[in-house]
């Protein structure tokens, strides 16, 4: 017979165990809710999923089931890009380029300390560059082009050049 307390020690351990995922679920999905897809691909997100490591164009780190790509490149998306993205801890390589996407890049993807590449190119995304990328410690390849962006690259970004990591 299993004791209330091993019980709710379990109980205890599996909610901690799956938080990361349900934090990258709504993540996820808090963007789907906000984008234009004609094309269907993202029809699969399904925010009732444990994780979204299922999810078409996701992903995940075998060890933790944890988001460590999203591939959107060219595909007809049109939309925002929503500041809860910056919960995605494990994100490594972000890739949306090609789209319709439209607003402003939020500061919260200064968050994202994991990333390794960030493909926004050929959008259109508009506002100027956050400073928070320079936080991108692990950045090498960042591209914005052909965008609407405006203003200068941060100082802080330009010292991810001057370090020698951002190499493209």
């Amino acid at each position: 017979m299993v004791s209330p307390i091993s019980l709710v020690s379990l109980v205890f351990v599996v909610a901690i165990a799956s938080v990361d995922c349900n934090i990258e679920v709504d993540a996820l999905y808090a963007w789907k809710t906000n984008l234009v897809d004609p094309n269907g691909v993202l029809d699969n997100w399904d925010p009732t999923f444990v994780n979204p490591c299922d999810w078409y164009h996701v992903t995940c780190d075998v060890d933790d089931d944890s988001v460590t790509r999203v591939d959107l490149g060219n595909a007809g998306l049109s939309g925002i890009l929503v500041p809860q993205l910056g919960a995605l801890s494990n994100l490594q390589h972000f890739g949306v380029y090609g789209n319709s996407i439209r607003g402003v890049i939020p500061t919260s993807i200064g968050n994202l300390t994991s990333l390794i590449s960030l493909n926004l190119y050929q959008n259109q995304l508009s506002g100027t560059i956050p400073s928070s990328l320079g936080n991108l410690v692990s950045l090498r390849f960042l591209r914005l082009n052909s965008n609407k962006l405006t203003g200068v690259v941060p100082a802080e970004v330009l010292q991810l050049v001057k370090s020698g990591n951002l190499i493209v």
